[in-house]
């Protein structure tokens, strides 16, 4: 039943001290919250780090929650601000696009795959690999725009941007990340060779 109930209701029961339903909120989110923390970070556990922090700050701050924008609007802005927090005090380098490196290993399936599904596996390993070379700041607003199916609108409440900032960012992360994946297909195409 709780899957059918919409983010302002569960939001309503979390406030009238159901803890069940902010269970169904995490539930709902921590996937993205996830992903978009490990854009920032590039290590699996300052990632849960930071997410954990993430649903503690919105467990205290829901209240101040007043439905202006979408709820995964105001949550993107909080995993944002917490991960660029996070980065400054732990004082990690973001490296430039020369010297950053590829983290993520798609798990590997058994061998009776379709062929289709060994195809769409090589898709998304090879874009996952492509925007993990990114820097962070593209790889979060790739991941709010396509995945998180963001607007532009709501991607610039939840990182301090302006619209159209984040229509230009967005327009050279994606440049970027056409360049990452050439580079990745060139060279799997010369191990194959």
């Amino acid at each position: 039943m709780r899957e059918n109930q919409t983010d302002a209701e569960l939001i309503s029961e979390v406030l009238a001290g159901n803890s069940g339903s902010f269970s169904e909120l995490v539930s709902r989110y921590q996937r993205y919250v996830f992903t978009l923390a490990m854009r920032f970070t590039k290590s699996r556990e300052d990632a849960e780090e930071i997410a954990q922090d993430c649903f503690v700050k919105v467990y205290r701050s829901l209240g101040s929650f007043q439905g202006a924008s979408k709820f995964s609007t105001w949550l993107y802005g909080i995993v944002y601000h917490t991960s660029m927090t996070f980065l400054r005090k732990k004082k990690l380098d973001i490296a430039s696009i020369d010297n950053e490196e590829t983290f993520l290993q798609m798990e590997d399936k058994a061998s009776d795959l379709k062929a289709n599904q060994v195809e769409q596996k090589s898709r998304s390993e090879h874009l996952e690999k492509a925007i993990s070379m990114l820097l962070p700041d593209d790889a979060v607003i790739i991941t709010l725009f396509y995945q998180g199916e963001q607007s532009l609108e709501e991607i610039a409440k939840a990182t301090g941007y302006e619209a159209n900032t984040v229509k230009v960012k967005l327009h050279r992360a994606r440049q970027r990340l056409k360049d990452k994946l050439s580079l990745l297909l060139k060279e799997e195409v010369k191990d194959l060779i």
